[in-house]
């Protein structure tokens, strides 16, 4: 179809603010039309798409997919039936090119994220002299405590019942004694029914009382508190706690201003549920076996205290993201089982006294 389209139009190109009046000719298979500064622009029949206007009655709003801030508005509507694609939506222009920009872009963050950031903060811990490393820990304690408070009173409380507190640090000495960690070391247990233990940043180990109240019996806790020691003396709690600090970081750069109370929640989380790497968790257990072993202190506590955690929950639903880190907790417990030496007399970590104000030490 070719000839004059019995219609003055108006032409926007984007860049001028007045329209320009034009008379589009068809000629092939294109729209031309001749501008008044000697321009002449040429769109395909197959590149014009109409755009959706509620306000346009009579009139059509075109476009060419070649030109995505051109405009041209037609008052005569009965020539566009030979367009082909008028309402068809158009193709997004580079695509294939926009979505290489987002795969590249994929792979970076998490290249940063997972090799970048763990890598720098392993080497970061290093540098952190104590008295930082332990304002850390303890203004981490804090936001945990208030990210766990549901009584609207601020925080949940640390128990310290005198005989509770006694018995505990009678039991952190006597796995202690002699090491060159054991001033530096703070042990305390809150007041909250979760079944989970942590180590913090500078020295701290934090028992949950619901911890204390599904063991069996003393050496279970014992196991898990020998456990949460080698973690310390490993310093994971302050690698973990910088390599969430530098996931946060990336994560704020591309999605907004993450600093504030979001991030102190999320960071707050990932060290309660810490999932160290497999080296780290066999490791920390490698720790409590020497550290049992050496207070006359049978290995196999946790194992069971694993193997209760497990009889509740099960081995891989339900408990607490600490007690699944690789390998899996019944393998844990096979390794526990092994480092029970054979024809060692082993004594029990606590008396009953003892254990039963452990068990009282939130009252």
């Amino acid at each position: 179809m070719s000839g004059l389209i019995p219609d003055r139009a108006s032409y926007f190109d984007g860049d001028t603010p007045e329209p320009f009046a034009v008379s589009p000719q068809l000629q092939g298979r294109e729209v031309v039309m001749a501008l008044s500064d000697g321009r002449e622009v040429r769109w395909s029949y197959d590149d014009i798409r109409r755009l959706p206007d509620s306000a346009a009655k009579t009139n059509a709003i075109l476009r060419s997919i070649q030109d995505p801030v051109a405009r041209l508005i037609v008052k005569d509507t009965g020539w566009l039936r030979v367009l082909p694609h008028l309402n068809r939506r158009a193709p997004p222009k580079g695509r294939g090119r926009l979505a290489a920009w987002a795969v590249g872009a994929i792979a970076a963050v998490a290249l940063q994220i997972g090799v970048l950031v763990p890598l720098l903060a392993d080497n970061l811990a290093g540098f952190i002299p104590p008295k930082g490393e332990r304002a850390l820990g303890e203004t981490t304690l804090g936001h945990i405590r208030e990210a766990l408070d549901t009584s609207g009173l601020g925080e949940i409380p640390i128990c310290e019942a005198p005989q509770g507190q006694a018995a505990l640090a009678a039991l952190t000495d006597r796995l202690t004694e002699g090491t060159e960690y054991a001033d530096g070391l703070t042990v305390l247990v809150l007041d909250h029914p979760m079944v989970n233990a942590f180590a913090l940043p500078g020295g701290y180990v934090v028992l949950f009382n619901g911890l204390i109240r599904a063991a069996d019996g003393p050496d279970g806790v014992t196991a898990v508190l020998a456990h949460e020691i080698g973690h310390v003396a490993s310093r994971d709690p302050t690698r973990h706690a910088l390599r969430s600090a530098g996931s946060i970081g990336v994560l704020g750069l591309l999605f907004g201003d993450f600093a504030g109370g979001a991030a102190v929640l999320f960071l707050s989380e990932r060290l309660i549920s810490a999932q160290y790497s497999q080296a780290a968790e066999t490791g920390a257990d490698a720790f409590a076996y020497d550290l049992l072993e050496n207070a006359g202190i049978s290995p196999g506590g946790l194992g069971d205290m694993f193997e209760t955690l497990r009889a509740q929950s099960g081995d891989r639903v339900g408990l607490q993201a600490h007690f699944l880190s690789h390998p899996s907790l019944g393998s844990r417990i096979d390794a526990a089982r092994a480092a029970v030496k054979e024809g060692v007399a082993y004594q029990p970590s606590m008396s009953d006294a003892d254990w039963e104000a452990l068990r009282s030490i939130c009252r």
